[in-house]
């Protein structure tokens, strides 16, 4: 378990993963730095809490802004022993609609570059200290290409891979880099999607385990232990059944760009 005075980042904490994981941590005594766009929902969180909390209203995709949120938290309390990249958009997308390209760029740039851009700050500082774990909130989206959702799949795939590439890049250095891939969890995000959610999570018994998963230091997780089950699967089926069984499945709503 998570040792009382831990110092954590969280990105995306205003709301769903992020809140949740927020008042996970918050019961364990560690110290927070939490960041997110929407600052009103951000500040009523940070003092909501029982523990020291740090808010930074920041989009992470703005390497600057995080730098400098980063360079902040490290002069008040030190170093993170946890940073846990999961600010993320979800948005249906389809290629053959020029007016989702704004929306296509938004969901690969905020799920993508600004996982990297959030880990960025603390890297070389942890590898120094030889200690530290850095944690991507992913997606079993990412497991295979869903309809409709180009670039959620797309950008999920890529967070994968790009926390694996990260992962060999610091092995040995005392720096561990977790992989969380959940399935549906009940938010704010999920609440839009006009379709049954197999297997929904509530939002705090997610972050419980997402924590526990992160205590161990674990690789790769993937949770609920049933969408565990069913993303092996999915990864195996021969694609001319799987482009059968998937071609007519539900898809996300579409949205202007924000």
């Amino acid at each position: 378990m998570t040792a009382p005075g831990q110092k954590i980042i969280i990105t995306g904490a205003s709301s769903g993963i992020g809140r949740a994981l927020a008042l996970e941590y918050a019961g364990r005594g560690a110290t927070l730095g939490l960041m997110a766009r929407r600052g009103d929902l951000l500040t009523q969180l940070a003092s909501s809490l029982p523990v020291r909390s740090y808010a930074y209203v920041v989009d992470v995709t703005d390497a600057h802004s995080l730098a400098v949120a980063a360079a902040d938290f490290t002069a008040r309390v030190g170093c993170p022993d946890i940073v846990i990249a999961n600010a993320g958009v979800s948005a249906g997308t389809l290629t053959g609609n020029p007016e989702d390209n704004a929306v296509f760029k938004e969901v690969i740039s905020t799920n993508v570059i600004g996982m990297m851009l959030t880990f960025q700050p603390f890297v070389e500082t942890m590898r120094r200290e030889r200690s530290g774990v850095l944690v991507g909130i992913a997606s079993v989206a990412g497991f295979r290409g869903l309809p409709g959702a180009a670039a959620y799949s797309a950008s999920k795939a890529a967070s994968i891979s790009y926390l694996e590439s990260l992962r060999v890049e610091l092995r040995g250095s005392g720096v561990s880099v977790v992989t969380i891939c959940p399935g549906y969890v009940a938010t704010p995000l999920t609440a839009k999607n006009p379709y049954r959610m197999p297997f929904l999570m509530d939002a705090a018994v997610a972050a419980s385990k997402m924590a526990a998963a992160i205590d161990t230091r674990k690789r790769f997780y993937v949770l609920p232990w049933q969408m565990a089950l069913v993303g092996w699967m999915l990864r195996r089926l021969p694609r001319p059944l799987y482009d059968l069984l998937f071609a007519h499945a539900p898809r996300k709503p579409r949205r202007p760009p924000s």
